[in-house]
C-alpha cells in the first residue's frame, strides 16, 4: 500500500464512523480526536473499520499512532511492506 491508497483508506474509514466529518479539511499532523471532536467509543470504531479495511491486526500498543493521518498513514505502509 502506498501513502496515498493509505490517506484514502483513513479518511473513508473516519468517514464511516463520523459522517459528517470533514477530512478534507485535516492536515497530517491534527489529531483527529482534537480537531473531529472524536470521543473514544468513536476513535475505537475508526481503529476497527481501518482495520478492517486494510486487513492488518491493530494491536492496543499500536494506537497511540494512529491519532493522525501521517501517523496512521505511517503505520499502514509500514505494515505493508
Amino acid at each position: 500500500m502506498n501513502r496515498t491508497d493509505a490517506l484514502d483508506m483513513i479518511r473513508e474509514s473516519i468517514s464511516s464512523v463520523i459522517p459528517d466529518a470533514d477530512v478534507a479539511a485535516l492536515a497530517p499532523d491534527d489529531a483527529f480526536r482534537d480537531v473531529l471532536e472524536m470521543d473514544s467509543l468513536d476513535f475505537l470504531s475508526f481503529v476497527e473499520v481501518l482495520s478492517e479495511r486494510s486487513g492488518i491486526r491493530i494491536e492496543d500498543d499500536d494506537t497511540p499512532r494512529l491519532t493522525t493521518l501521517s501517523g496512521s498513514a505511517d503505520f499502514l505502509v509500514a505494515h505493508t511492506r
